[in-house]
């Protein structure tokens, strides 16, 4: 049990929140349920929205039909073309999409004060393990082909993802490592998911350690997205098992880490990894929240205030501020 306060902003939000009953219903429903919950808990009007200079839409080459992916351009941005962010859902590879993290994105790009990529990459149980992953490099380079279309200066590019998509981030930044491909310029790891071995370890009952990460949930994700136990261990999903080699090299990072989350000490440990292997890495932690808590910008100033300092960090980092 951590020893720390949960904000209790956070702590009334998740008391009135009620998880769907999952028992004995097949796969589809059940992501189909959590879809929906998920969706109306990440969904308020906020009256401090920020306001962009343009937000488009495309689809870019990748599995069968393509992926959707949006481009949020703040008013700060300045002229094309600048530096980006290419921004990966979270969700367990099972929920998530453009929409659940509309105002997460609108808030990181007008932070950092340059372009935002969101990507809406193929999800489980329809699309098995490694299809997310594929998504996730092909979209990646495809906009190194196309940064020139999208105001996007390829030299300055940084990835980013919350807890899932902090994963597919890191996958990006080890493949390019491995591979000799064009590397992320700087990766924002929101509360990544380093690891899909084994959650049972770090116990907490759901109102407790944070939004969709309860041990039964990791499992149902895990066990949605990935075809055999053998995969668990695949560093491209659990990229904290990599060999030295694929550490050496990574781009600088920064963590945003929070105190009420059963992925806390595997983020610090994979932010510790890189920084013994001479990555400049930086943490930032908040105590009081809980996994996901960047999902949920109506409930506090603290929130949205968060999104914006990890924002401003990202814009540094790309000479964007």
């Amino acid at each position: 049990m951590p020893a720390m306060t949960l904000d209790q902003t956070l702590r009334q939000f998740i008391d009135r929140f009620t998880m769907p009953d999952l028992k004995g219903l097949d796969w589809q429903t059940t992501a189909d349920r959590l879809r929906r919950q998920f969706y109306l808990a990440s969904h308020a009007i906020e009256k401090d929205a920020p306001e962009m200079a343009d937000i488009s839409h495309m689809t870019v080459p990748s599995g069968p039909g393509g992926v959707k992916a949006r481009v949020y351009t703040p008013l700060g941005a300045g002229i094309a073309p600048g530096p980006g962010i290419i921004f990966f859902h979270g969700g367990g590879f099972v929920i998530g999409d453009l929409e659940s993290h509309d105002m997460l994105c609108k808030r990181l790009a007008e932070g950092a004060r340059c372009r935002v990529v969101s990507v809406d990459y193929r999800l489980a149980p329809e699309h098995k393990f490694p299809a997310a992953h594929e998504d996730a490099l092909n979209v990646w380079h495809w906009v190194q082909d196309n940064a020139g279309k999208l105001g996007l200066d390829p030299e300055r590019l940084a990835v980013s993802g919350d807890s899932a998509g902090g994963n597919l981030s890191a996958f990006l930044s080890q493949e390019m490592n491995r591979t000799g491909g064009p590397a992320p310029a700087f990766q924002l790891l929101l509360y990544p998911l380093v690891q899909f071995a084994d959650i049972r370890t770090k116990k907490m009952p759901f109102n407790e350690s944070g939004f969709f990460i309860s041990a039964n949930l990791f499992e149902f994700f895990r066990d949605a997205y990935l075809a055999t136990p053998e995969d668990r261990m695949d560093i491209r999903v659990s990229p904290l098992f990599a060999a030295e080699d694929c550490f050496r090299g990574l781009p600088p990072a920064h963590f945003v880490l929070c105190g009420w989350d059963p992925l806390h000490d595997e983020g610090l440990a994979y932010a510790d990894k890189m920084a013994s292997f001479g990555v400049p890495v930086t943490v930032r932690e908040y105590p009081g929240m809980v996994h996901g808590f960047m999902n949920l910008t109506a409930l506090s100033d603290t929130i949205r205030i968060a999104i914006r300092d990890a924002g401003q960090v990202t814009g540094r980092a790309l000479g964007a501020i």
